[in-house]
């Protein structure tokens, strides 16, 4: 009796201990990306070659009713218009919005190991 017991005990889980914040960081800033969903954005930020930085409030847009589409377009326009005066374009993406985005992805892959 005491062997059945001990077959139907679940082996304990492994437990991580990073936060899931940090995990999709990090998942997220090792990735190269030549293409960013306009979705998962949160600010874009440019910097110019008079040393202006400008702030581009995507998530703010987007929360305003600009469709993802229309957001994109504005963004293609504004780039090409300041392409020679532009340095840098850095993209701050919303870390839950790509785990949103991911996750549902990943469990469907993973879930028959």
């Amino acid at each position: 009796m005491s062997e059945k017991r001990r077959s139907k005990k679940k082996p304990k889980a492994i437990k991580l201990h990073m936060s899931l914040r940090k995990k999709w960081e990090g998942i997220v800033k090792d990735v190269e990306k030549h293409e960013v969903p306009v979705n998962v954005l949160d600010i874009i930020q440019v910097a110019l070659i008079d040393g202006t930085s400008i702030i581009l409030d995507i998530k703010q847009m987007m929360a305003e009713g600009v469709d993802a589409d229309e957001v994109e377009q504005i963004l293609n326009e504004k780039f090409q218009e300041l392409d020679e005066y532009i340095v840098s374009v850095d993209f701050h993406v919303d870390i839950k919005q790509v785990e949103n985005a991911v996750q549902p992805e990943t469990d469907k892959i993973l879930k028959n190991l």
